[in-house]
């Protein structure tokens, strides 16, 4: 039950998702891993699609000492480090995304086999250019990049990280 709330906020359905996070708070009341990192996460995905960074970052601070450690049955591919992360860079923060996202690639065992994993690459690129840092941009957009070379010619995601790669030339 937790995936669809945090769906229907990623995909920007903020009141669909918060329709359902009070109904899984109260099913999961004694649950550590759904109150202290999955309804947290769900609650910032909900404030980011508000465009609301500054309570989505309060949303994940409890998230901090779980979202290393991951839960060990469902693998939970460091959602709340790349939510603080897309926060940040809403924020126009850079230094504070760079720090976030990299520790998506940094702990490339914990994102398994997520989709995270590259989009991590494409916000790294927008972080370092961002923080006018060309030569790391552009490294970070060529691997996420080469991540989704057999994707979709016509992928949102390809076609926006080839736009931003190519304005960095």
């Amino acid at each position: 039950m937790r995936h669809k709330p945090f769906a229907l906020a990623r995909a920007g359905d903020a009141a669909g998702a918060q329709a359902i996070v009070g109904k899984l708070a109260k099913l999961s009341a004694t649950d550590l891993w759904v109150n202290n990192y999955w309804l947290p996460s769900i609650r910032a995905a909900i404030e980011l699609a508000r465009m609301n960074p500054e309570q989505a970052l309060k949303a994940l601070e409890i998230t901090k000492p779980y979202e290393l450690g991951g839960d060990p049955i469902t693998l939970d591919t460091l959602y709340p480090v790349y939510l603080r992360g897309e926060a940040y860079l809403m924020q126009k923060n850079a230094s504070a995304a760079i720090a976030e996202f990299e520790k998506i690639p940094d702990h490339r065992g914990r994102a398994g086999n997520s989709i995270l994993g590259a989009l991590a690459y494409l916000q790294l690129g927008r972080a370092y250019a961002l923080a006018s840092e060309t030569q790391k941009a552009k490294n970070a957009y060529q691997e996420f990049l080469t991540l989704w070379k057999n994707s979709d010619s016509d992928a949102l995601r390809k076609q926006q990280a080839a736009a931003e790669y190519s304005a960095l030339q």
